[in-house]
């Protein structure tokens, strides 16, 4: 439990993980838990693959134009090209936290937030895999910048944050496929 005790000794011990550039993490909309990740532990998420974001560049990809169409996380689940699977419990929760926004802070776990919590990320791996499959190297590309942008767009002006387009998928003059700006406002 990572919220338990003054020292957070788990977050301590995910830190290097999470910010490591080797180590890919699978999230679904980023954006809140890198925020809730940088604000409480000071972790600055780095190599984020964004599924709901990987999702709006395989549908441009394969409609030939630029689509913003963010899914949301049960109907990326339900959607039988990745999953397939049903998931109304997730529907149920958005309720609790809705009429109860501490839900998640509460001491101990209950059954039902442990099987909550491990229900949101059980088919990840499996989303991934399936969207890799399906990425150009193009769109790889976009997949990473994007996702380090919108790992720090709620954190402010936070600084030492690790570059946003991986070595990997630069050209021979250091630079990506074209240049991409992304606004966040306030």
């Amino acid at each position: 439990d990572t919220i338990e005790g003054e020292e957070n000794l788990v977050m301590k011990a995910c830190k290097a993980a999470l910010e490591s550039e080797h180590v890919t993490k699978v999230i679904h909309d980023c954006k809140r838990d890198s925020e809730a990740l940088y604000f409480q532990f000071g972790i600055r998420l780095n190599n984020v693959v964004d599924t709901q974001i990987a999702y709006s560049l395989i549908e441009s990809q394969e409609q030939g134009k630029k689509v913003n169409d963010y899914i949301s996380f049960v109907d990326l689940l339900a959607d039988p090209r990745y999953c397939g699977v049903a998931y109304p419990e997730k529907e149920e929760v958005r309720l609790i936290l809705k009429r109860n926004t501490e839900f998640w802070r509460e001491r101990p776990l209950t059954e039902y937030k442990l099987n909550a919590a491990a229900a949101d990320v059980r088919y990840l791996i499996h989303i991934y895999h399936k969207m890799m499959e399906k990425l150009s190297e193009k769109s790889l590309w976009y997949l990473a910048v994007r996702g380090g942008l919108y790992c720090r767009c709620f954190c402010g002006n936070a600084e030492n944050w690790p570059p946003l387009a991986p070595e990997a998928l630069k050209d021979e003059n250091g630079k990506g496929p074209e240049e991409e700006r992304i606004w966040v406002l306030d």
